[in-house]
C-alpha cells in the first residue's frame, strides 16, 4: 500500500514540474490611441471687471507669464500715481528732516514718525500695486489658445476667457486589454502613428500604467508622453501605438 501511494505521489509530482510556468502574455503588435493635450487651463481674472483688451486670438502660441488680457484699471492706476507721489514726498521731507535731526532742532520721536510714515507710505503703495496687477491676465503655461469667450467691453467674473491647452508634450492615452496586464511597464517606450493625413511615427514613453482594471470592459489605461517641441502633431488625433519589446 505504501509503495503504490509513493509510486502516485511521485508521478503527480512530475507532472505538476513537467507542466510550462504561465508566461505573462506581450505587448499586442497595435493599439488604438488618442493625443490628447497635457493639460487644459480655463483662464479667468482674479478680480471682477470690464474688459479693456484681449491680446491673444484663438491658434496663438503663450508662453508663461504673457500677458492675455487686461481689465478697465484707471482707479488701479490712479491709485498707485497717488501711493508714488506720497513715498516721493515722504523720502524727500526725510532727507530734509535727517539735517535738523543732526543740529538737534527735532526730537527722535519726530524723526521716528517720519521714517514710520515713510514705511506705511511704501506698504500702501506695493498694495495699490497688487491690485492693478489683479487687472491683468497672464498664461499660467505654455500652449496653445484653443478658445477665446469674451471681447473688450464684456463684463467678466469667475468665468473664463481664455482656454489654454499644453501640448508639448502630448499625452498619448491607450485602453489596453487586461490580459496584457503586466506585459506594459512605465519607461517602456513605443512607436506612434497618428491617423491620416499627419501620418508618420514618432517615439513616446510610457509614463503611466493604471493600476486599477476596468471589470466592465477587461482594459486599462496607460498614458505615454510624446515630445512635441515644434507642435507639429494636434491633439485630438487618434494614432495607432505600438509598444517596443
Amino acid at each position: 500500500m505504501n509503495n503504490k501511494f509513493g509510486k502516485l505521489l511521485t508521478a503527480v509530482l512530475l507532472a505538476w514540474l513537467l507542466v510550462p510556468a504561465p508566461v505573462m502574455g506581450n505587448p499586442p503588435e497595435e493599439l488604438d490611441g488618442l493625443l490628447e493635450p497635457n493639460e487644459k487651463v480655463a483662464v479667468s481674472s482674479q478680480v471682477p471687471g470690464i474688459l479693456d483688451e484681449v491680446l491673444v486670438e484663438r491658434g496663438d502660441t503663450v508662453q508663461p507669464g504673457q500677458v492675455l488680457a487686461r481689465l478697465k484699471s484707471g482707479v488701479e492706476k490712479a491709485s498707485v500715481a497717488l501711493a508714488e507721489a506720497r513715498v516721493e514726498f515722504g523720502e524727500r521731507k526725510a532727507v530734509r528732516n535727517e539735517e535738523l535731526y543732526k543740529k538737534q532742532l527735532i526730537s527722535i520721536n519726530e524723526k521716528d514718525e517720519i521714517e514710520t510714515e515713510i514705511q506705511l507710505a511704501r506698504l500702501e503703495l506695493r498694495e495699490a500695486q497688487e491690485r492693478l496687477n489683479l487687472r491683468t491676465i497672464v498664461s499660467p503655461i505654455q500652449g496653445v489658445v484653443v478658445e477665446r469667450l469674451h471681447s473688450p467691453g464684456d463684463y467678466v467674473g469667475e468665468d473664463a476667457i481664455l482656454t489654454v491647452v499644453g501640448i508639448d508634450p502630448l499625452h498619448v492615452e491607450v485602453v489596453v486589454p487586461v490580459a496584457q496586464y503586466g506585459s506594459i511597464r512605465k519607461g517602456m517606450r513605443a512607436e506612434v502613428k497618428p491617423e491620416a493625413p499627419v501620418g508618420g511615427k514618432y517615439k513616446a514613453t510610457v509614463v503611466i500604467v493604471d493600476q486599477v482594471v476596468d471589470a466592465a470592459s477587461g482594459t486599462f489605461g496607460v498614458r505615454l508622453e510624446l515630445p512635441n517641441p515644434s507642435y507639429k502633431l494636434p491633439a485630438g488625433l487618434k494614432c495607432d501605438v505600438r509598444f517596443l519589446r
